[in-house]
């Protein structure tokens, strides 16, 4: 195989799209000048419209997990209580942050691989009234899992006056997202996901309820504090160095996004997983998770007569194909294939017909073409739809 070629399909970080390369290779300027502020004032209404929100998008030069730490510490007082659903590890993530900073965290389990039921959650603060924040993810990426986070916000909304707060890190701007009209308080993600970007920024946005709760909030915080964020963006600038060259990135995906329109974005991003999931069930290998509770960014694969981790060591020795594995206590009996950002039917059909060799060679039989036949017969009955 080509030594330097890397077909990467994990759940992130993500291809980068050439015209993105090229915008972030731009020479470098002044982060207080004239240029900066017309590039943040372009930037952020693109971003608005992602989030599915009238609030400003916070743009932090961090990480995905950064952010989910700012939405913590800025929403949650010392002392308070908080619910945290956990549906894999980046719930458990939640969890972690707020135990870190001493919040009183009560966990909601459920089976990984399956989604957080919207009358389990009411259940809970029905027996805990105290509880000021409920914490969940979006796309549970460590399975693939898509949570109904529009029905779980309407149930904390119907049973509570806590916030509802949501780790959006691999399914922002690959799937839709209506903060506003869902009743979601905060939304994060980050650049290396669906935004097609390197890491290092992270994207934090706010309802007026977040806001009256950050405002008022004794918490300490100096680098993570959203108000000092906000106060700047309102600006159009930041109130500590920005990652220019991401910046520069961001600005040529959300003009890459409004032109092939949000919801051809989705479409295509809901067409790959059904191709995805139409292959895997041809070819006999089971899926982690249910077709209803399966996102549109990535699926988990759950092989039942053959290695997952073979299956990668093959993919990536042979093709410099690489997939991601899992997490914790299913780190090497599931494997996730990512299909989200830059990436195209076309790319998957490519990476279908890759992995059929790859499931051969790590010992199941199976008929060549036929996880490459249902995928094309997804295409030609659902792909005009997202054109």
């Amino acid at each position: 195989m080509l030594t330097d070629q890397q077909i990467l399909r994990i759940p992130g970080p993500t291809p980068i799209p050439p015209s993105v390369n090229r915008a972030m290779s731009q020479p470098m300027i002044g982060h207080r000048g004239q240029s900066t502020s017309e590039m943040i004032r372009d930037i952020r209404p693109k971003l608005k419209r992602v989030f599915g929100t009238q609030q400003e998008v916070m743009i932090l030069t961090a990480s995905g997990t950064a952010g989910l730490e700012t939405a913590v510490v800025n929403t949650v007082a010392p002392g308070e209580e908080v619910l945290v659903v956990v549906t894999g590890a980046f719930g458990e993530r939640f969890a972690k942050i707020c135990k870190a900073y001493e919040i009183k965290t009560h966990v909601l389990d459920v089976e990984w691989g399956q989604a957080a039921a919207p009358e389990a959650v009411k259940a809970f603060l029905k027996e805990h009234p105290e509880v000021k924040a409920v914490f969940a993810t979006f796309c549970e990426t460590s399975t693939g899992v898509l949570n109904p986070v529009q029905e779980l916000a309407a149930a904390v909304k119907e049973e509570s006056d806590a916030l509802f707060i949501v780790d959006g890190v691999s399914c922002v701007g690959g799937t839709e997202t209506k903060m506003d009209d869902w009743g979601i308080d905060v939304v994060v993600t980050g650049s290396q996901k669906a935004f097609m970007l390197p890491a290092g920024l992270a994207f934090v946005a706010a309802s007026e309820r977040a806001w009256a709760k950050i405002e008022a909030n004794p918490q300490p915080r100096f680098y993570l504090d959203l108000k000092k964020h906000r106060d700047n963006i309102l600006k159009d600038t930041t109130p500590f160095t920005p990652a220019l060259s991401i910046l520069f990135g961001l600005q040529q995906v959300l003009q890459l996004m409004e032109e092939e329109g949000l919801e051809q974005v989705y479409a295509r991003h809901r067409l790959m997983m059904k191709m995805t999931r139409a292959a895997f069930k041809a070819l006999d290998v089971p899926l982690l998770t249910t077709d209803e509770a399966a996102s549109p960014t990535v699926t988990a694969v759950k092989p039942a007569d053959f290695d997952a981790e073979a299956f990668r060591k093959i993919m990536k020795q042979e093709f410099g194909f690489e997939v991601a594995g899992g997490q914790q206590h299913l780190a090497k009996t599931i494997f996730r294939v990512g299909h989200m950002g830059y990436c195209s039917p076309a790319d998957m059909l490519q990476a279908i017909a890759v992995m059929e060799i790859g499931v051969m060679k790590a010992g199941k039989e199976i008929e060549l073409g036929k996880g490459v036949r249902a995928a094309q017969q997804i295409y030609l009955n659902e792909g005009k739809l997202a054109q």
